[in-house]
């Protein structure tokens, strides 16, 4: 829905989809509900229009604008056919689904509803008395077609549409008025705090990008004040007709927080804006695990009757709608706080959420983008350098020989027909097997395609036919695994690679790996006006511009620090190294005396970041050598959580999988005072790398063990030898780049304020190298060449001058 002046636009389906749903809200109407989306307006869509022969007119754009209330509804929208005979008329809206469609009595109302609209507009331009509304019904495995008609004259279609929007005018009334008063406040914003060094241009960077509709690239240290620079700027864009939504996209909950609190900080000057979170389901549910149907959840029984309500008193009355708002107010409501959160979404200004919501296929938000729909959207990508792995995953799919055992064994008994599909993909499956020695790229696989599509209409039916069936979780989950292969293997191009691959678990998988997401983004990003990325690390620009938009017309902008090199100390030691075939007891020996004098030369709160837990525990191993009752420091075992004590230091060990309530815990020791130094050993791109904030004298200093780079395997080899191919760098594209951002992002946590001080210690001899110097922020060029017997030396003259 888009506001313009006393005008709004909105489309057919969203229309109908608002006003006229009703009752439960039910995850187990897996045919009609959530699968003809799948497909819909698609391949079977253009092949049925085409057997329609000449006469029949597809995809054929209608709108209409309707006076009411003082406002002008623009209802807009595509018809999937139009049969014309003389005076007479036949609208057709297709639907594609998996369901077996001889159950079907009548045709889905939100279905008939969309034809009836089209009908109405089509009627009153030719100037027709009656029109024959049709539903045709698909199967996409069979091709099987099914349709519904009826007659309606353009009286009945005009008393029927009139309701509709009588209904909607409310929601008109509160768009207007909101809109209105949110660009009047932001006439007269200003930005909250004296600007620091770069940040005034890097908001003007900011407005011009967004005014130009293009995509800007930041590159910008931490503490700089991003989220508040791109964020005030983008209002202001908003404020001037540049854009009417603004989505702030994250990769960590941690991070979400802070737009919050800028949004926060901005309505304090006067900002008229309401802003929603969305959270992901199992984080909003009052269940303890989600089972969205009206038998397991008196939340979803009714939802749909009282929703509506619940979202217009909550955009009247909330302004930075958080998680912790929505779930009041659902629980006044008794409604699904998550589908309830992405309602809220549709009327509010701002939207806080994680990358998946705007550019994953399966859980991006199909009332803004579905079927390529676009709107005047603003882009804020935060810490974009996450969006490279995230997008990677979010466009590949695997599927693994033993879940197609599995999903056998739980229907066997109890249908013949989908067994045998399911024997069918395993046969095709241990062929593939027999073929692969380690693993293998694959030029593509049809033939286990096409023996996917079948099981899944087999699977679909079976879902729907045995709703509590045991073991049917299960089963879900292994549909959901065909359905996205199926869904991804369409988007197959040369930016991609199969392969097979024998684990080390001894499990078979096919995976479609994408290699390069430009393109998946680029159409996700052409949905709005302009993109802006942003990150501490987005370092070398050119890997992200090849990985993320490579337009000409990009803009790039480098911050300087603001922050002074006096107040920090960069070092690389030359006799130490965390290469494989350097790993031995001596190499650790040294990296823990090397952490024993940055520690020793001042009292304060450190953090090591090593490579992995398995390099932390042969260090910290190192602590208790030769002593008796040594702890077993083995990888995952129970003693990485101790509070170890050793020479004066106090040592804390992040754990494997730490709960969000021991995560708390653990940054809450570097607010106690001690005695001691703290040290806190982390591992490298794990959850202490990015998003903390520990300011001035809660940390004053970062190890980094090892240059980040990942651990050589299939995958990191399949990406290396793509980018080769593309006559760029392999190994720099697949191990190199991405290791230094973590090493970047770790270095990162220690000046974050014009106040803090503190040193970078880089402890591998690989930093002293040219090819690795070169990947250096400007404001590290003065890192200095240390050893063992000189480290302490740098680091207390260090100390002594500040």
């Amino acid at each position: 829905m888009e506001m313009k002046g006393k005008q709004i636009r909105v489309s057919v389906r969203n229309l109908v989809e608002f006003v006229l749903r009703s009752g439960d809200l039910d995850n187990r109407r897996t045919a009609v509900d959530q699968k003809e989306a799948m497909l819909a307006g698609g391949r079977m869509h253009r092949k049925i229009q085409k057997k329609m022969g000449s006469g029949y007119l597809a995809e054929v754009p209608l709108k209409c604008s309707v006076e009411e209330d003082g406002f002008e509804i623009l209802v807009e929208g595509r018809a999937d056919g139009i049969i014309r005979e003389g005076n007479r008329a036949t609208i057709d809206e297709i639907k594609g689904v998996y369901m077996d469609i001889s159950v079907l009595e009548e045709a889905v109302e939100v279905h008939l509803a969309q034809a009836m609209c089209y009908g109405y507009f089509y009627g009153l331009n030719e100037g027709l008395e009656e029109l024959t509304i049709q539903v045709t019904y698909c199967n996409l495995d069979t091709e099987e077609v099914r349709r519904f008609q009826v007659i309606k004259t353009m009286e009945e279609l005009k008393e029927w549409f009139m309701g509709l929007i009588h209904e909607y005018v409310k929601w008109a009334r509160y768009l207007y008025h909101n809109a209105q008063r949110r660009d009047e406040s932001l006439k007269d914003l200003e930005f909250p705090f004296p600007y620091r060094e770069g940040q005034r241009e890097l908001a003007v960077s900011v407005y011009r990008t967004e005014a130009r509709r293009r995509k800007l690239f930041i590159q910008a240290p931490t503490g700089i004040g991003k989220t508040l620079s791109t964020v005030f700027p983008s209002l202001k864009a908003i404020g001037e007709g540049h854009g009417d939504k603004l989505f702030y996209l994250t990769a960590k909950t941690i991070t979400r927080g802070v737009a919050e609190e800028a949004f926060a900080i901005l309505r304090e000057q006067g900002l008229y804006f309401r802003s929603v979170t969305i959270t992901a389901k199992d984080k909003l549910c009052f269940l303890e695990k989600p089972e969205c149907n009206p038998d397991a959840c008196p939340y979803a029984k009714g939802h749909f009757d009282r929703v509506n309500d619940a979202v217009y008193e909550i955009v009247h009355k909330e302004f930075g709608i958080t998680r912790e708002v929505i779930l009041k107010y659902a629980e006044k409501f008794k409604v699904c706080p998550f589908e309830y959160c992405l309602d809220i979404s549709s009327f509010v200004d701002g939207i806080i959420c994680d990358y998946n919501y705007v550019f994953d296929p399966d859980v991006r938000l199909k009332r803004y983008f579905a079927d390529g729909a676009k709107g005047e959207y603003i882009f804020l990508i935060d810490e974009a350098h996450n969006l490279v792995p995230r997008a990677r995953e979010m466009y590949s799919a695997v599927l693994i020989k033993e879940d197609v055992l599995a999903a056998k064994r739980l229907v066997k008994d109890k249908s013949p027909r989908l067994t045998r599909q399911l024997e069918r993909v395993n046969k095709i499956c241990l062929e593939m097997k027999r073929q692969c020695e380690g693993w293998q790229i694959l030029p593509d696989v049809d033939h286990l395609v096409t023996a996917l599509t079948s099981l899944f209409s087999e699977l679909e039916k079976y879902m729907d036919e045995y709703k509590g069936s045991e073991g049917r979780e299960e089963l879900l989950d292994f549909y959901f695994t065909v359905r996205n292969f199926l869904n991804i293997y369409e988007r197959v191009d040369e930016h991609y690679r199969i392969y097979t691959e024998l684990t080390e678990s001894g499990d078979f998988k096919i995976k479609l790996l994408c290699v390069n997401p430009i393109v998946h983004i680029g159409e996700c990003l052409a949905q709005g006006n302009s993109s802006v990325f942003f990150s501490a690390t987005l370092l070398p620009i050119r890997y992200y511009r090849q990985l993320l938009s490579n337009d000409e017309e990009d803009y790039t902008v480098y911050v300087n620090s603001p922050f002074s090199q006096e107040h920090r100390l960069l070092l690389a030691a030359a006799d130490v190294t965390s290469r494989y075939t350097r790993r031995n007891r001596t190499e650790y020996r040294k990296i823990l005396d090397y952490i024993r004098q940055a520690a020793e030369a001042r009292k304060g709160n450190y953090i090591v970041f090593f490579p992995s837990y398995q390099y932390m525990n042969h260090v910290l191993e190192m602590l208790y050598d030769g002593r008796i009752g040594r702890p077993d420091f083995a990888d995952g075992s129970d003693a990485q959580k101790l509070y170890l004590q050793d020479s004066g230091i106090d040592w804390l060990v992040q754990e494997n999988r730490m709960t969000d309530a021991q995560r708390e815990d653990f940054l809450k020791e570097f607010e106690q005072e001690r005695e001691n130094s703290l040290v806190a050993c982390c591992v490298m791109g794990g959850l202490f790398s990015e998003g903390i904030d520990l300011k001035e004298e809660r940390l004053i200093g970062a190890i980094i063990v090892g240059t980040g780079l990942p651990m050589v395997c299939t995958e990191q080899e399949i990406l290396k030898g793509y980018f080769d191919e593309e006559e760029q760098e392999g190994f720099a594209f697949a191990y190199q780049y991405p290791g230094m951002n973590k090493v970047m992002q770790a270095a990162g946590r220690v000046i974050r304020t014009a106040g803090d001080k503190g040193i970078i210690l880089l402890l591998d001899d690989r930093f002293l190298r040219n090819d690795y110097r070169e990947l250096f922020p400007r404001e590290w060029d003065d890192c200095r060449r240390v050893t063992l017997k000189t480290v302490r030396q740098e680091l207390e003259n260090f100390w002594n001058r500040l």
